[in-house]
């Protein structure tokens, strides 16, 4: 872990050590727009407030569902579920640090990889590229600063699914593909911005016909907390689970995002888990409501008010 890293980040990473391989935390993900509705609705199904309150900063035209005008109300939102008793996951759909917000998700997010020569440049100090790229994270970084300096902790988990090549940021292996872009935002959000209140998620997204195996786009245990994968499709492969046991070598691992959400019985066998989160309207669009509370009920399962802190 960072060095730096305050006491409320040790004691959240602590937390959720200590709950894997014992407990899971549920988990919903939530849209810049709609702040806490998916959440909301989870408690509403099952009488039970999910433990991880996540939220992307967005990217999107003003009043989309992923606007980047909502990004303050996320921060304050964020406050306000920290204070109920929620841990706090954030990430963000960075837009091509070739171009500038708004974007949509399809034609510059999601639109395959960047051509090898602006790669290059956005790791190379002094290109127009790398500088645009600083002025965008530095964006998020002033919004992050804004939890440290309130004392909140946030599971922080940045360019995921890397290892599948849809995003901008995926596809490449090796120390100076992805994982070179993954050192680069830690050494300016903790050297230069000293966000210290960050646990730093590793999420890639679980191998398959699409997605390679986690190992080459692993940037190090120096610069990851907890990793994470993620599984959409059902497709819960006990090999997904106990590879990315093996890579974390004792760190904790997590389901960073889910369609259809585990069942208790898959959870008894990849016990290592230490969370699930549901990805917003995935909630009710791909599960069965009964589903949804046969897995909240399961004693394993831990939702807020029930971490002992």
């Amino acid at each position: 872990m960072n060095s730096h890293a305050t006491g409320e980040a040790r004691a959240l990473l602590d937390l959720v050590s200590t709950v894997s391989g014992e407990h899971i935390l549920s988990g919903q993900h939530n849209t810049p727009r709609e702040l806490s509705l998916y959440s909301d609705e989870a408690a509403r199904i099952t009488d039970s407030y999910p433990a991880l309150w996540g939220q992307d900063f967005g990217f999107s035209e003003n009043g989309d569902m992923d606007g980047i005008n909502f990004r303050q109300d996320v921060i304050d939102e964020a406050m306000k579920q920290h204070a109920a008793g929620s841990k706090i996951t954030l990430m963000w759909h960075a837009v091509r640090p070739t171009e500038d917000e708004p974007v949509t998700f399809l034609d510059s997010i999601c639109n395959g990889m960047l051509p090898q020569a602006e790669w290059d440049d956005l790791l190379t100090e002094g290109t127009d590229i790398h500088a645009r790229w600083i002025r965008q994270v530095d964006v998020i970084a002033a919004l992050l600063t804004q939890l440290r300096d309130a004392d909140i902790p946030v599971l922080w988990r940045p360019y995921h699914e890397m290892n599948g090549s849809w995003f901008w940021w995926g596809g490449r292996e090796g120390a100076r593909g992805y994982v070179a872009l993954y050192r680069q935002l830690y050494e300016r959000f903790v050297s230069v911005h000293h966000l210290d209140n960050l646990i730093w998620v590793w999420n890639a997204n679980a191998p398959r016909a699409d997605a390679a195996a986690y190992a080459g786009f692993y940037p190090g245990h120096d610069v990851v907390d907890i990793l994470a994968a993620d599984v959409y499709a059902n497709d819960y492969r006990q090999s997904h689970h106990d590879e990315l046991v093996g890579l974390a070598d004792g760190r904790p691992i997590a389901l960073g995002e889910v369609g259809v959400l585990p069942t208790p019985e898959i959870l008894e066998s990849q016990r290592q888990w230490a969370w699930f989160m549901t990805w917003t309207t995935f909630l009710s669009q791909e599960n069965d409501a009964d589903e949804v509370r046969r897995l909240f009920a399961s004693p394993r399962v831990l939702h807020r008010g029930e971490l002992g802190q």
